[in-house]
């Protein structure tokens, strides 16, 4: 197997809720995910599988959708896998996939939903792949053209960018 894509929501998959429906601080709703239409577009030279696991956004993760995500990552026969994954948890998230040994295991997202023209979901999801391919074992976030070891890494809000922490 190539890279291995777990999807779980996230800005990357977000579109506009409909007029009336939107919930908590959110105009916007989780739909099918991005990613998939995003590698069909690239046309990429290697193996990829995509799994949808969750549909959430990032804030509305618990330990249970973590903990699930740790199972379906262990469970994969990938060594190289890429997790898209709301920026707002993404660091906790990377935290508890620490428990997952001997594989490279990236996550990756975007600030704005990938269906927007200005997104950075496909730089983003882009960049993953390929530190997926060329890290080291462990744990890491990658957006904003950096890789990032996930137990030195920050969400910078004013920026919008993660940062060394």
């Amino acid at each position: 197997m190539g890279i291995h894509i777990i999807t779980v929501g996230g800005t990357i998959d977000k579109v506009y809720a409909p007029a009336g429906a939107a919930h908590g601080n959110s105009d916007y709703d989780v739909a099918a995910p991005a990613v998939i239409d995003i590698m069909a577009r690239v046309n990429p030279r290697l193996e990829v599988e995509v799994t949808p696991l969750l549909g959430k956004d990032s804030l509305d993760m618990c330990d249970l959708d973590r903990a699930a995500l740790v199972t379906a990552v262990k469970a994969s026969s990938a060594q190289q896998i890429v997790i898209t994954h709301g920026t707002d948890t993404m660091i906790k998230t990377g935290q508890a996939l620490t428990a997952v040994k001997g594989k490279t295991l990236v996550l990756t997202g975007a600030m704005r939903p990938a269906l927007f023209r200005d997104s950075d979901a496909d730089f983003n999801l882009g960049a993953a792949v390929t530190a997926a391919q060329i890290m080291p074992k462990g744990v890491y976030l990658c957006m904003n053209g950096r890789v990032f070891d996930i137990d030195s890494v920050s969400k910078n809000h004013l920026k919008q960018q993660f940062q060394d922490s």
